[in-house]
Formats: structure tokens, sequence, C-alpha cells
């Protein structure tokens, strides 16, 4: 098998390469043919040479990629590599003619490129941004801060003082050695944010102590490095270094700095929703978001600093929005890194030519560059690791992890090329120092961070977070609340608080007119109910602050009055993109127990999981108050639906108190044999719950009730002092609402109020024969 494999892999790597020559050298015949004609002016050509640019490009860069990165290595450094085959290094030296021919010269056929290649810069800083986790480095604390700036400071005053002494042939301006130092401090000081959190995640140690520290370091130093860059594109703008227009620029940065992550965060928040809420046309939001890029690159641009920054600046605001879903990231992320990313690394590498290197010089300065870079890094990180208190081993590790420069370096290095800064052999030296550095950092950090133990009470909070993973509360992104002014409704939007409250989640409130009330009371309605909605947030919000000593946003709350909710406006709102909806209704049952068919519109209009809250038949119409003491009781029998229910009590418990009862109940068939004498499947449910209930910090308690029907064992249970249920449940096919016999016999027996959990319109199906066959509720 492993012969066949290698086999294999040799046999695709051949392939590859006699598809690149077949390729290349159809498309110098076809546009060899064309060539006359361009030059008498003909049409077709440019475009036919900008394509195969394109498609030359992306092949070798996306299957380079693709090798390098079955070898654990980054696939950044795939692309960059084959723009330097394709080059004057290897493409350009073996078949000059050809090479000359595809990647023109000409200024007109030139700037077609380069004009992908340019916005590729400001699409890679955006996504560069949004992949910024500022919440984690202001978990991690003041280590990060350490490593970040002695981090910098050594390899940049290295690259400085390096610059002073490069001889004048080097650079296209000896007279401009200072502003050639700060871009040669700046390409030697960043670490690539990327590449590190790729061998860090590989690695599982993004949920480490360690790697926290190592990924936040990362995103400081970048935040620092273009930041510098703005100031030296500030200075190089000006011809000289001139203390005032240097002044004036730092306080200008300051300044959209300032403003960017006060009024700018908001701001871009809201337009993010509006066009999320709002247009119906495809990738609206994606639309909004480069023109977020542009206008914030633009802003940057006329204070007279590099657009990166603005397009740096505005990832990070787009990153933090909390509307922000996976699937609208994940689409922007796949154009950029299938289109934009090849191609500018490719025409980085084919600006590189290493052919240059063949004089003992220029290869014995790039030697000296490379160590240069390596130990004023390593030296820099390890120092600020010892000086946080770090162990000699995680110090080496930090110090081994910060010396991947990768993508940073070389836009560092093609801005200072196209500003005329840096000269073409002083690029390839930098360049050069790039993919070494790069290459060598994923085994290196693999060593030192295999060494590295596990503490106790660091193993405690990555099990912690691990159940996170799995947790369904902790996924939700957007809650879509539909209530009326019946008390069952307020109690909804109460609830609806409590969960959305604890990651400041947004959320649309619906407010049912209600038309039999009086008008005073009517109108008081949505008020009412957006303020049980605040007020739950804000107990929710203050627990979490307590329990785990982090910031938590406020609740992003949209209220709006319909006079009625259809299968219609209901999945007109669902559109939007909602993670739960919760549904508070009185009269929500008929008087035969089944349910009202308001219900079934607004239900069938949404596709994802809904929550229910109900009365039970025999409750007094009054709603508990949840307090501390007070329990809440969830049915479980080991199924996912009942697993998000004890996720979702759990998340309603912890901002009271509250104490929380898992029920272990199983259907109990006439003539069938109980269930095992040892309980160790039932166990090992209950367990689950416990760690669930640990992470919440909330009390629990377990019992197994496997002799009586499901719907008895809840039922006796309520009678013991229950202040409300919560069942997972799937809804089963058919023509009316309808989630199983259990369900429908808990709310038929208790006295209080049930909350319903099902689980979404995809997934109903998948488990509807697991859930009828154990007919517990969940």
């Amino acid at each position: 098998m492993i012969h066949l494999t290698a086999t294999r892999s040799r046999g695709a790597a051949v392939a590859f390469s006699l598809a690149i020559l077949v390729l290349a050298s159809a498309a110098s015949d076809a546009l060899a043919a064309q060539a006359a004609g361009h030059a008498s002016g003909m049409g077709g050509s440019a475009e036919g040479l900008f394509v195969a640019e394109i498609v030359l490009l992306l092949l070798v860069g996306r299957g380079l990629g693709e090798i390098f990165q079955r070898y654990r290595q980054p696939a950044i450094m795939g692309q960059l590599i084959g723009g330097i085959l394709l080059g004057p290094s290897l493409f350009g030296w073996l078949w000059p003619d050809a090479q000359h021919l595809i990647f023109s010269t000409d200024p007109a056929q030139k700037s077609m490129i380069d004009a992908v290649s340019q916005l590729g810069i400001l699409l890679l800083l955006l996504l560069t941004g949004m992949e910024t986790d500022l919440r984690l480095v202001r978990r991690v604390g003041a280590a990060c801060f350490s490593i970040s700036i002695t981090g910098v400071v050594l390899p940049f005053a290295c690259g400085f003082a390096l610059a002073q002494v490069l001889p004048d042939s080097l650079l296209p301006e000896p007279t401009e050695r200072i502003v050639a130092g700060l871009f040669l401090g700046t390409a030697l000081s960043i670490s690539s944010v990327k590449i590190v959190a790729m061998v860090v995640r590989e690695m599982n140690f993004m949920r480490r102590n360690l790697g926290q520290i190592i990924v936040s370091s990362a995103i400081i130093e970048d935040t620092i490095g273009w930041l510098v860059i703005a100031v030296t594109f500030g200075i190089a703008t000006n011809g000289s270094l001139q203390v005032l227009p240097l002044v004036l620029t730092v306080a200008e940065v300051a300044l959209f700095m300032l403003f960017s992550f006060t009024i700018g965060r908001r701001l871009v928040f809201t337009l993010i929703r509006w066009s999320n809420d709002s247009f119906r046309s495809e990738y609206a939001v994606i639309s909004v978001i480069l023109i977020i890029m542009g206008v914030m690159a633009l802003i940057t641009n006329l204070i007279g600093v590099h657009t990166v920054l603005g397009a740096f600046v505005a990832g990070i605001l787009v990153g933090e929005s909390p509307i922000l879903s996976d699937h609208i990231e994940g689409q922007l992320r796949g154009v950029i890194t299938a289109l934009f990313m090849p191609v500018f690394f490719g025409m980085a590498g084919l600006s590189a030519d290493l052919t240059v290197l063949a004089d003992p010089t220029l290869a014995l300065l790039t030697l000296a560059l490379v160590l240069i870079a390596s130990i004023g890094k390593f030296s820099g990180a390890f120092l600020g690791g010892r000086l946080s208190g770090m162990s000699l081993k995680e110090a080496t590790a930090v110090g081994s992890a910060m010396n991947a420069r990768g993508s940073t370096e070389v836009i560092v290095a093609s801005i200072g090329l196209s500003m005329n800064i840096l000269s073409h052999n002083l690029f390839t030296m930098i360049v050069t120092m790039a993919v070494i550095t790069t290459l060598a950092m994923p085994p290196m950090l693999r060593w030192a961070l295999g060494r590295l133990p596990v503490g106790n009470a660091e193993k405690q909070r990555v099990d912690r977070e691990l159940l996170d993973e799995r947790g369904f509360v902790s996924k939700l992104e957007r809650l879509l609340l539909l209530v009326d002014d019946s008390p069952v409704g307020k109690f909804t939007a109460y609830l609806a608080g409590l969960v959305g409250g604890g990651s400041g989640m947004p959320t649309t409130l619906l407010h049912l007119e209600g038309g039999e009330l009086p008008g005073p009371v009517r109108d008081k309605g949505p008020e009412q109910a957006s303020r049980q909605v605040k007020k739950g947030a804000a107990r929710s919000a203050r627990a979490v602050r307590k329990a785990e000593d982090t910031s938590v946003d406020k609740v992003h709350l949209t209220a709006r009055t319909e006079l009625e909710a259809t299968t219609e406006t209901i999945a007109a709102e669902a559109r939007k993109g909602y993670g739960l909806l919760l549904v508070g209704l009185d009269n929500a049952m008929t008087d035969k127990g089944t349910f009202s068919g308001t219900l079934k519109d607004i239900t069938s209009g949404f596709d994802g999981p809904l929550c229910l809250v109900l009365n039970g038949a025999k409750s007094s119409g009054k709603m508990p108050l949840l307090r501390a003491g007070a329990t809440i009781l969830v049915p479980v029998n080991g199924t996912e639906v009942a697993r998000r229910a004890a996720d979702f009590a759990l998340a309603l418990a912890r901002p009271h108190r509250a104490r929380v009862k898992a029920l272990y109940v199983s259907q109990a068939r006439k003539g069938s044999r109980p269930s095992t004498v040892s309980h160790r499947r039932e166990e090992a449910v209950l367990k689950d719950v416990a760690d669930l209930a640990d992470r919440y910090g909330v009390a629990v308690e377990t019992a197994i009730r496997t002799r009586a029907t499901p719907d008895r064992a809840i039922a006796r249970e309520v009678t013991k002092g229950a202040a409300m249920v919560v069942m997972g449940v799937t809804q089963r096919p058919g023509d009316e609402l309808f989630f199983g016999d259990t369900a429908t016999a808990v709310l038929a027996a208790v006295a209080c109020p049930v909350v319903l959990l099902a689980s979404d319109r995809v997934r109903r199906t998948e488990a509807g024969a697991e859930e009828a066959a154990t007919e517990t509720g969940a």
C-alpha cells in the first residue's frame, strides 16, 4: 500500500510537470501566431496573453501548493516558488523566448496582470485582518506583548543596520538608505500570522496556552508591521525624513485607528447587517465588505500612507462583526484563496531572479541576510519569552514559531519594489530569505512543541473548550424571536436574552400585535418584550464576565411589530440567516392538545432549529421565576437532540445559578427486559451532561429512570419541584405539527412551562427514525 501510494504521488508529480510543459508549449505556439498581429495593432492578442498568464499562475501555483501541503509545508510557499519557476530563474532560463512572450514586459500588457496582483494585495490584507482575533490577544495577557516588542525591535534594528552597509548596487537610490532600512527592517521583523497559525493548529496547540501566546504575538507583530509600513510609505512619499510631515503622518494614522475601532466598528457592523437583511441579490454582503475595504484603503491613501493599512483594518472590523456568518466568510475566503492569492504570489515570484545568486558576492550577502534574519528573530522572541517568565523550552518554541516570514515579507518587499526603494536583486534576496525561513519553521516548531507537557489546569481548560466545539448554544450566531403580549411571550423574550446575552448575540424580535388588548396596553407590547430580552441578556453577560473574566458585547436587538406571522413572513426573515427561532405565543395549543394552525404555519417557514416555549396543560398560566436554587429538568437519552437540550438548559441556568436535573429516560416496552444492570451507557450519557455543566459552572443532579415510560418518569420528576422542562425533540413527518407521543403526553401532564428544542429541518428526516424508535421526546 505504501509503495502504491508513493508510486501514485510520483506519477501525479510527473503528470503535473508534463501538463505544465504542454500548456506552456501550446500557449507559446498559439500566442506566437498572434504576436505579429499584436505588433501591428490587431485585437485579441492582449486578452489572450492575459488569460494565459492567469491560467499558468493558477495551474503552477495551486499545483505546487498542493504538493507542498501534502508534505506538511505551507501552500503559499508552493505558489511563491511556482512564480519563481515561471520567471527568469527557470522557465526564462530554459526557454527565454516563450517566457518573454507569455509574461510580456510591454507596459500596457504588464499593467493588466499587475492590476490583478495589486488588488490581490488588498484582498490578502483584508483576509489577514479577518483572521486577526483581537479577543485572543486580550485573553492571553502581557506575555504576547513582551514577545512582540522584543521580537520586532531586535530584528528590525538588524535589518536597518544591514541596509546602511549594503553595496550601492543593491539600492536604486543609495542616498535613501534610511527608507530602504525601514523596509528591510520591517521585512526581517514580522512573522506570518497565517503560517504560524497553520502549524500551531496542525499540532493541536491552538487551545494550549503557549499556542495562543504564539498566535497572539504574531497578530501584534503583524499590526505593528503595517503601522510601520504606513509611516515608512509617508516618509518615502515625502522623499526624505522630515520631522513635521512624519509627526503629521503618525497623528493621522493614530486618528484613523481611533476612528476605526470606535465609530467605524459600529458603522461596519451596521452596514453588514443592513445589507444582509435588506438585499435580495446574491452575495450582497460580500459586495458591501469589498466596498468597506475599498473606502478604508482610499482613506489611508488620502492621508498619505499605503492602502494596505486600510484593507488590513477593514478586515479586522469585518472579522469582529457579530453577524458575519461562516458561509459568507467562506465564500469570500474562497475567491481570494483560489484566484488572487496564487496570482499575487506568482507575480512576486516572477519578479525574483535566482540566477543572480550565481554571483558569489550576492550569494554570500543572501546567506548573511538569512542568518541575520533567523538569529535576530529567534533571539528577539526568545528574549521576550524569557522576560515574561517562560521556561527554556517554551521560549525556544516561541523563537522557532516567530521565524516564519512567508506572505507578509513578500507583500512588504513587493511594495518596496513597486516604489523603487528596493532593487530587483535586493527583492530577490528578501524573497529567498522568506522562502528559506518559512520552510524551516514548521519542522522546528513541531520539534519544539512536541517537547512541551501539558499541566492539569491547562488540560482542564482545553477539555472545556473542546466541549464548546460540540456545543449548541456556543455555535449560535443570531437569534430570531417571535412573541406576543402574553405571559409566555414575555417569558420567552427573557429566555432569549439569557441565551444570547452570554456572547452578545444579535437578536431580531418580531412582536405579534395583540388585537384583543386595549390600545395603550397593546402599544407597550414591543417595548415590554424588548425590556425582557435586555434584562435576560444583562443577567447572562454579568454571569459570563464573572465566571470567565472576559468582556461580553451588548446584544444588538432589532424590534419590529407584525400584524401576523405566516409561513411567508417567517421564511422571508429566515433568509437573513438565523441559528435559532424562539416562539412564545398564547393559545399555541388547541383544546384537543394539538398544536394550532398558526404555530404550524410559523414553523414551516423556518428550516433551522426551533425552540417552542409552551405552557403545560395543568399550568395556572403564571410563569416561574428562575432564581438561585430553582430546578430545570432536562430528559436525556444519548441522542444529539437531547444533548442540545441539555446544553440549552445549562445556558438558561447559569445566569441565575439555578440547578439542572438530567434525567435519563428510555422507552420501556411491554414484556421487555429492563436495561443493563450496570447502566454503563446511561452513566456515560449523564457524565457527558455533567462535563457540560462543569463548563457552565452549573450544579447538576443526575438520575436514571428506565422502568417507567418516559412521559410518566418526566411528569413524576416535575411534581418534585421542577420550575420548567427543557426537552430535545424531532418533528415527525406529516401534515400536522407533531413531536412524538412523549412530548404530547408531557405537555398534557405537567403544570409548568415546557421548552421544546427541535432539530433543524435538514436533520429531522435523518433523525426521525432513531427518535421515533427511542421515543423519549428527546
